[in-house]
């Protein structure tokens, strides 16, 4: 029986099978690639696609249908098969619109020469379209001859849509593998082109799976989850449906046949369970789900092409449903409130979308009303795409005058303009205007929804929160609709579509001179009396007059400290939250003065009111003198401000700190920013917008920090005080669970992570001895558990390490333990992963390590981790083992490397690497039970180097030597008739006598061609026959024969496809 968890027996065909229950004609590999001409060089399945543009498509003129010309079909065909490849986004944007919008193709009829349109899908009739699923399918690379091959690919009507690669499950991080072999393939030197086409992507692995569009970014794909069970009963049925026999036969067709053996034997086992690789399949790729998803729910936006997550998705479609049911004449609308930072802005854009493509709408109008330009271009763009005209008001008479006369469906506005409209009696009383309004202006429920209520008075007004609505706010809410969905903090969370936030108060800090004091002397305990003393004077004598502006300098110097410490040197940001533009400026210069963070302001004109705080003449000459600095640098508020937000978004350097008043509070994303420091007070919902600002997903936040020095919540003590403190602002207690964490409940986990570490090592007896802890972290199961472990302590440990309460409250020889064995911990990571052979990990987790250990030890203390050099290279392979300490460390990390070359290379010469393989083993076994020492051990895997890199020279017989192909077929035949024959040169005839049948049958392709294959195996089967029954009058059972035969059939397609 073969192995049940390979990849193609786990994952590929159960999924093929779904498949093909679903509506999908599976075609084998060769059948794909007839299906395109035999040149893998194309993608798209040109035979099917002419056929159904000509069934889908008829030219109706004069009361007459027609049909396309032969010729405009292939150049329809030509459009989407053959179009010239520039870069993935834009490729892949222009070929999304000519999927979905079509083509225009002028043609002759009756003499009259126009354009009409053509559909490469019907989108609103899935019944129309062809659907196929192949395997293996065989794409050319785009500057070489190299091919790959995506696991799954489905088509609709020969259109390659989706991409899904299969993983087993018992592998490490199989979802990941499977994501970057998906990104892999859209590298300039691989198969970007095809990826251009495609629209979804999808990596399963039985009991887990993901999905994205054209290049997702790793962080970004997505688990799909249905709101309710009601498909579970047709999914059972669907999975546990055998195919019909004919089905089955063509799906197991060109497999191995103890394959073919093991997987008819799980489909005659019974019924089995569904996996959430079944329900994601049936969720996504139902035909008419998959089209929808394509058709309404893809954006492009800013250099990112984008697909609805499952909350974005069902949201859009219960405000279909709702606005659809009208009530005494009146669309019935209500409240969106997806946790901001969950891509609420992006539902926005897909409701707008939807509305103005909804065909039971006739005309509809919808009104955006927002105040971000990155939001009005998403906007242009997206609605680019669907053919639908945006507009944006320049004014309030404008905007009356687009409703009323323009022929834009869509049109953007801020919410001040209704005034305008309001005061000189503009009305429009359609039904079918759709006012969809942003939660930066929660005004919304008080003046200007009245205003909005008197120009629109039957619109369909909907509303889109981050935030919960305050007790207050709700009742307004209920008026107009009450809540349409939710999707709230802990769902996002638990979905990774964002990070949690944790809570940490500082106010007490510098609250009065005594706990200044003691502040002082926890952040200069490194410093000798001469550093603080310098130090302190600088505090006292920042601005003598204003007793103010030494807390300002001690807060700035703090900022500068946890900044540097935590952040610094990782491609992360910070916000700071100030009371007025005189403090942001002043903040900005004592940041400067401190010198470890580049900090810039953004604030609004001196002349705008930003704040709440009173200011005096002196204050505002200060930020006049700033603004003019600032319009002499950059030219406009404009050119400034959008300067500076694209280099902390984008740029991995300066400034690391953004400084703000009021400005960047609300609506402003950057996934970078990872701490907000707030020294100024907030109110209602608008802490939960501000501490939102660093809740974005980005790749080494493990966490959103607020530091406050303003004491926001006041004096807590744990996260239950946060939740009294937001229902004393006006919220309901469960509409904010789970929104805000006090820091100090992960700290108090920091003794718990420290011992989960200690305890992988439980059965060590002497915990001090490098070497038997390196020994018992051989197994890779136990090293990964050792890596996740030691991961939760440094994060815990760097938090807690920067917390003011815990360095007070905490022993010293607590606080020493922690960090010598974090330093303890780091070395032994290192050496293991040097000794048994491991990559280097370039993700943030390593950066954070890292920064973390030369930070709190030192750079003198610490082991880093060097890229293994591969065994090939003799000279830096020999100096990389020399420079590891001890005999069997030496060893072991010879050990690794041939392993690594051994699965490399397993499928050139399988009984080699295996025999090779399982020496490695019984020697590693041996050394762990004390029968070989340790220079024994070294010498045996020196030994097995050599064979790792030349081959079993001792054994080949020189008729081999320069026949690669033919001494692994040597090997097969070796290891199948040993005990039957010991003919050494019958068995070097054959091997050469079937490596001359596999080149003179190899024909283009031959390794996908079934017939050809069977003509080969059938070629060696007679010649082993033959001369086994002429040589030694024997007969060799079929069955091993037909195994022997297989398995040097794999070896040769294994060396043609490489």
């Amino acid at each position: 029986m073969t192995n049940q968890w390979l990849e193609s027996i786990i994952s590929q065909i159960p999924a093929i099978a779904l498949l093909q229950n679903m509506g999908y004609e599976y075609l084998t590999p060769q059948e794909a690639l007839a299906k395109r001409g035999g040149k893998p060089s194309r993608i798209v399945l040109e035979e099917i696609l002419t056929t159904q543009l000509q069934k889908l498509n008829q030219i109706q003129h004069r009361g007459k249908s027609h049909s396309f010309s032969e010729i405009n079909i292939k150049k329809a065909v030509a459009a989407i098969s053959q179009f010239p490849y520039e870069a993935v986004y834009t490729t892949s944007q222009k070929l999304y619109d000519l999927l979905t919008l079509g083509k225009s193709l002028e043609q002759i009829i009756d003499g009259d020469k126009k354009s009409y349109p053509l559909q490469y899908i019907d989108w609103q009739n899935p019944a129309n379209n062809l659907y196929h699923v192949t395997d293996e399918f065989k794409i050319e690379c785009r500057n070489s001859t190299q091919t790959r091959r995506p696991d799954l690919v489905l088509f609709v009507n020969g259109i390659p849509l989706v991409v899904i690669e299969c993983k087993r499950p018992d592998i490490k991080d199989p979802l990941n593998q499977a994501i970057n072999q998906q990104l892999d393939n859209h590298n300039t030197d691989e198969i970007p082109h095809f990826f251009c086409l495609t629209q979804l992507l999808l990596v399963i692995s039985q009991n887990a799976a993901k999905y994205g569009t054209t290049a997702t970014d790793k962080k970004f794909w997505a688990v799909w989850k249905e709101e309710t069970t009601a498909s579970e009963q047709q999914l059972y049925q669907l999975i546990n449906t055998p195919l019909p026999p004919i089905q089955q036969e063509k799906l197991l067709s060109g497999r191995a046949p103890e394959q073919q053996q093991e997987i008819q034997e799980i489909w005659a086992a019974g019924d089995r369970q569904i996996s959430p690789q079944d329900r994601t399949l049936f969720s996504l790729l139902t035909p008419q789900r998959l089209l929808e998803l394509i058709s309404s729910y893809i954006v492009f936006d800013n250099g990112t092409k984008k697909i609805a997550r499952y909350q974005q998705y069902f949201a859009v479609k219960a405000t279909l449903e709702k606005v659809k049911k009208v009530r005494s004449d009146l669309r019935q609308g209500g409240v969106i409130w997806h946790t901001t930072g969950s891509g609420k802005s992006l539902t926005m854009v897909m409701l707008a979308k939807a509305l103005a493509m909804e065909k039971t709408i006739i005309n509809p109008k919808i009104i955006l009303v927002n105040d971000r330009i990155d939001l009005d271009e998403q906007l242009k763009n997206t609605f680019k795409n669907c053919g639908v005209e945006i507009k944006q008001a320049k004014n309030g008479n404008h905007l009356l005058k687009l409703v009323n006369h323009s022929k834009a469906e869509i049109i953007t506005t801020v919410i001040d303009k209704f005034e305008t409209v309001a005061r000189e009696k503009g009305k429009n009383e359609s039904r079918d205007i759709f006012v969809l309004v942003d939660e930066s202006h929660r005004s919304q429920y008080g003046q200007n929804h009245a205003r909005m209520k008197t120009v629109f008075p039957h619109a369909c007004y909907i509303g889109f929160t981050g935030t919960p609505l305050l007790k207050k706010e709700k009742n307004t809410a209920l008026k107009f609709g009450g809540f349409i969905h939710s999707y709230t903090m802990p769902k996002a969370v638990a979905d990774q579509a964002v990070v949690p936030l944790l809570y940490e108060g500082r106010e007490s800090e510098f609250k009065n001179t005594q706990a200044v004091d003691k502040w002082f002397e926890r952040i200069t305990e490194q410093l000798n009396e001469k550093q603080k003393a310098d130090l302190k004077r600088k505090f006292k004598t920042a601005e003598p007059l204003y007793e103010a502006e030494s807390r300002m300098a001690e807060i700035a110097y703090d900022i500068s400290e946890h900044f540097y410490t935590n952040f610094k040197g990782k491609g992360l940001k910070g916000q700071f939250a100030t009371s007025s533009k005189r403090a942001a400026i002043k903040y900005k210069k004592l940041l400067e003065q401190w010198g470890k963070v580049r900090a810039e302001v953004i604030i609004s004109p001196p002349d705008t009111r930003e704040d709440k705080d009173s200011v005096n003449e002196a204050d505002i000459s200060e930020v006049q003198g700033f603004w003019k600095d600032m319009m002499s640098r950059y030219g406009t508020a404009e050119k400034y401000q959008e300067t500076i937000i694209n280099k902390f978004k984008d740029g991995e350097n300066e400034p690391e700190i953004l400084i703000v008043v009021d400005k960047l509070l609300t609506g402003f994303d950057a996934p970078r920013n990872a701490v907000l420091y707030v020294d100024k007070r907030l109110k209602e919902h608008n802490i939960l917008q501000a501490i939102a600002r660093v809740n974005r997903v980005f790749e080494g936040k493990d966490y959103g920090l607020i530091i406050d020095y303003r004491g926001i919540f006041g004096e807590m003590n744990n996260a239950l005080d946060i939740y009294a403190k937001l229902e004393q602002e006006g919220f309901e207690r469960n509409d904010i669970i789970g929104a805000l964490v006090n820091v100090q409940v992960e700290i108090d986990k920091l003794p718990t992570y420290h011992a989960a570490v200690w305890d992988i090592f439980q059965e060590v007896a002497n915990k001090k001895d490098p070497e038997a802890m390196e020994k018992w972290l051989y197994p890779q199961d136990r090293r990964d558990g050792f890596y996740e472990a030691l991961r939760d302590f440094v994060k815990t440990l760097q938090l807690a390490l920067s917390n003011p309460h815990f360095q007070e409250t905490t022993p010293e020889a607590t606080k020493k333990t922690y960090t010598q064995d974090l330093k303890y911990f780091s070395n032994l990571r290192t050496a293991v992963k040097q000794r048994y052979g491991e990559t280097v990990d370039y993700s943030s987790y390593e950066t954070q390590i890292i920064n973390m250990v030369l930070k709190q030890i030192g750079a003198e203390e610490v082991k880093t981790i060097i890229e293994p050099v591969d065994i090939f290279e003799l000279q830096r392979f020999e100096a990389e083992i020399n420079s590891i300490a001890g005999e069997a460390a030496q060893a072991d990390a010879i050990a690794a490397r041939i392993k690594k070359v051994i699965a490399e290379k397993m499928a050139e010469d399988p009984v080699l690497y295996l025999r090779l393989s399982e020496l490695i083993e019984q020697a590693i076994n041996n050394h762990r039970a004390n029968r070989l020492s340790d220079l024994e051990y070294l010498k045996l895997m020196q030994e097995y180097l050599e064979t790792a890199r030349n081959g079993d020279v001792n054994s080949i017989p020189p008729a081999l030597q320069q026949r690669k192909k033919a001494r692994a077929y040597y090997n097969v035949l070796k290891e199948k008739l040993t005990g039957i024959v010991d003919n050494q040169e019958l068995l070097v005839n054959l091997a050469t006598a079937i490596d001359d049948i596999i080149i003179n049958n190899q024909i283009r392709d031959w390794h996908t061609n079934q017939d050809i294959q069977n003509d080969i195996r059938n070629g060696i089967d007679d010649l082993v026959v033959d001369e086994l029954k002429k040589t030694h009058n024997l007969c060799i059972p079929w069955q091993e024969l037909d195994e022997m035969s297989g398995k040097i059939i794999n070896i040769a397609k294994h060396y043609e496809s490489n």
